[in-house]
């Protein structure tokens, strides 16, 4: 992994941030594009976050770079780009907790803080049979000190990367290569075979049902409207097509006789086809998007408007770019 190779704090701490809530064979590419487009801490703080946001494209959890673009200008204009070097001040940026301030206090500083991802906390619970969950007040508290009186202070970088690196590669989530991890002699969860019932975690919250129909806008001259998610919540400053969340699936009577409908569709000589006839499922953490395109083909657009073929320079969420690449596939 290319971030193993330096202590660059400005490169590890790039690279925990993206492999928050991202697996590593998917957060690689981000990491070399970030670094290609953003060598240094200053080209990040001076960059706009519109581009930030459509390199973090696919990502997801886009407060992840909302984040990482503020706390770059705030090192940069605060700190006059000297990177904080200790744990406790690390902490102190927006967008680092424990985990990341571990890691980059440890790698690049040398300060014996232990670090606790999902693979430590499974090798620990594992190894020493804890029943405790995982995403529970006490189990947070349990696993960090347990961490912390195991890590080795005469190179606790070493020790980080070798903990979780043997949780990402031989005490797996599944299947876990229990006959050849040199722990097996000694391992509590294989000598009493709860090897998958631990970690154990706490149930999850209930998922928030959501209904979207976006309304995609399309002239004979190939324009169409983009609105920016301004609100707090999912995909804040990210662009999508006019968009009308209901209780429930709606039909296309339902559409049209929408206020909002009528409000950007002014021509009465439209016409209007739903593009997916199987509704759409989104799965985010906490909340699930059952989602309709509806096409509204017009001759003209009430207010501003954009080329179609211009929708890549905007940043979108995952669920809208998957539409756009269907949607030119089918109108070529």
């Amino acid at each position: 992994m290319p971030w193993r190779n330096t202590i660059n704090p400005y490169f590890i701490w790039l690279s925990e941030i993206i492999l928050q809530q991202t697996r590593v064979a998917q957060g690689t590419s981000y990491y070399l594009k970030f670094i290609e487009h953003f060598p240094t801490i200053q080209d990040l703080a001076n960059a706009d976050e519109q581009l930030v946001l459509k390199l973090w494209q696919g990502l997801g959890y886009y407060s992840r770079a909302r984040n990482l673009h503020f706390t770059a200008q705030y090192i940069v204009n605060d700190l006059d780009g000297k990177f904080p070097d200790t744990y406790n001040e690390l902490l102190k940026l927006k967008g680092v907790g424990d985990y990341t301030a571990s890691a980059i206090a440890s790698i690049c500083f040398n300060e014996p803080t232990a670090v606790v991802d999902g693979n430590v906390y499974r090798v620990l619970s594992r190894y020493y049979g804890i029943n405790t969950p995982i995403n529970s007040t006490i189990g947070i508290k349990e696993f960090k000190k347990l961490a912390q009186q195991l890590i080795d202070h005469n190179n606790p970088a070493d020790h980080n990367q070798a903990i979780m690196e043997f949780g990402a590669t031989m005490c797996k989530p599944q299947n876990p290569d229990c006959i050849k991890c040199p722990f097996n002699d000694s391992c509590v969860a294989l000598e009493l075979k709860k090897i998958n019932e631990l970690p154990v975690k706490e149930k999850k919250l209930k998922i928030r049902k959501r209904y979207f129909n976006y309304i995609v806008v399309y002239t004979d001259q190939g324009e169409t409207i983009l609105h920016q998610r301004i609100e707090k919540g999912i995909w804040r400053n990210l662009y999508e097509f006019p968009l009308i969340e209901t209780d429930d699936v709606i039909d296309e009577k339902g559409v049209v006789e929408n206020n909002f409908f009528q409000e950007i569709i002014e021509d009465k000589k439209i016409v209007l086809k739903l593009f997916n006839p199987k509704t759409i499922v989104h799965k985010l953490s906490h909340q699930h998007i059952y989602t309709q395109f509806w096409i509204v083909r017009t001759e003209t657009i009430v207010g501003s408007s954009i080329d179609w073929e211009n929708l890549n320079d905007y940043p979108v969420p995952k669920l809208i770019a998957n539409f756009i690449k269907e949607f030119d596939k089918k109108t070529v």
